[in-house]
């Protein structure tokens, strides 16, 4: 048997290559995952983009030097086993590389799911080296995976960064300027805003996409990027970073003038990508999804985390598949040639913001 790989230029994001080995016996306590559809949206690329300076090229390391393997969310079936706690035919939700197979090696094994303890993976955050058992996953239905691998990881970090924000009283802020908001993760941190007495929320985006993002219903107002001084440059705000344009960056916090954090998230803008030095007003802070689910599992407990996580899913995700009016229609992709198209696609920001990819390299 083989596996196949998708392999990204980590100096040059548009240049992949597929690439085929022969596998390895497994050693003892290993397993072989058939990693069978996962999600590929912005985020992935955000990944791909701050991969050395956030490691996650070291999820899954390449041989090759140069290139590496971008990680995603998906779903996977045990085809083979040397573990005792871990049965073939057994379907797993986690972290996969954009690969046909993965070998892992479980540790800390729950009813609910296990750890990765490969080596490479030690000084990574837990978060990400997690397995779960989907017959033991109280956010699981059949018949809703790909919305859960294109939403559930954007979501909960949405949920996050609306609760980062909470948890600092909104940096005595009444108006939020959400970046790229026709993102994923933009739409679920606004949903989760528009929840919140007494808050503006305005949606920056492409002229384009405008008519897009005031149909979510969840933005106080929307606005393209060069309408700027529609939102009167005194207002208390805090800025979600989700482009990452660096000229945009700028722009906010050059105009307004009581900016009281700035928050920077992702980097859907590749090419306007940029640093965030020498900027006016308060400095721009990448937000750790990891750091805030440590924080809230110390108060909270896990269980009580997950309560609060699962309710809020339930109902964002209500509102997503509402059979009336669906807000994302999931597009598969199978095949590694076809695979390797739909990421550069992701990549140009090509494709309408109601389109999920899912994807799988197993040949059809």
């Amino acid at each position: 048997m083989s596996t196949t790989t998708l392999l990204i230029r980590k100096d040059a994001l548009g240049t992949t290559r597929l690439h085929t080995t022969e596998d390895a016996p497994l050693a003892e306590g290993q397993v072989r995952v058939r990693v069978e559809s996962f999600a590929l949206t912005s985020n992935n690329i955000t990944y791909a983009a701050f991969g050395a300076a956030m490691n996650y090229w070291g999820f899954f390391p390449s041989a090759e030097e140069g290139f590496g393997v971008i990680p995603v969310w998906g779903f996977g079936t045990v085809a083979q086993s040397l573990h005792p706690g871990v049965a073939v035919g057994e379907r797993l939700y986690g972290y996969f590389p954009m690969a046909d197979q993965v070998v892992l090696q479980p540790d800390r094994l729950r009813p609910d799911g296990f750890f990765d303890a490969a080596p490479h993976r030690a000084e990574l955050h837990a978060v990400y080296n997690r397995y779960t058992r989907c017959n033991k996953d109280p956010f699981y239905t059949a018949d809703t995976e790909d919305i859960q691998a294109l939403l559930r990881p954007l979501f909960i970090t949405s949920w996050l960064i609306d609760d980062f924000l909470a948890d600092n009283d909104f940096f005595e802020a009444d108006t939020i300027l959400v970046s790229s908001a026709s993102s994923k993760t933009a739409y679920g941190t606004a949903f989760q805003l528009a929840q919140r007495p007494g808050l503006e929320v305005v949606g920056l985006t492409s002229a384009g996409n405008k008519l897009f993002c005031e149909s979510l219903g969840c933005y106080s107002r929307v606005i393209s990027y060069d309408e700027l001084e529609l939102v009167p440059s005194d207002a208390a705000s805090v800025y979600v970073d989700f482009a990452g344009n660096a000229a945009l960056r700028l722009a906010v916090h050059t105009r307004f003038v009581n900016l009281r954090y700035s928050s920077s998230i992702g980097g859907t803008h590749v090419e306007q990508l940029g640093g965030a030095k020498d900027l006016p007003g308060p400095r721009a802070t990448l937000f750790f999804a990891p750091a805030q689910i440590k924080k809230r599992t110390e108060e909270w407990g896990s269980a009580g985390l997950g309560e609060r996580m699962l309710k809020a899913w339930t109902t964002f995700i209500a509102q997503v598949t509402d059979p009336a009016a669906p807000w994302l229609v999931a597009d598969l992709h199978r095949g590694p040639e076809a695979v390797q198209v739909a990421y550069l696609e992701v990549l140009g920001g090509h494709g309408h913001p109601r389109v999920g990819h899912m994807l799988s390299l197993i040949k059809p």
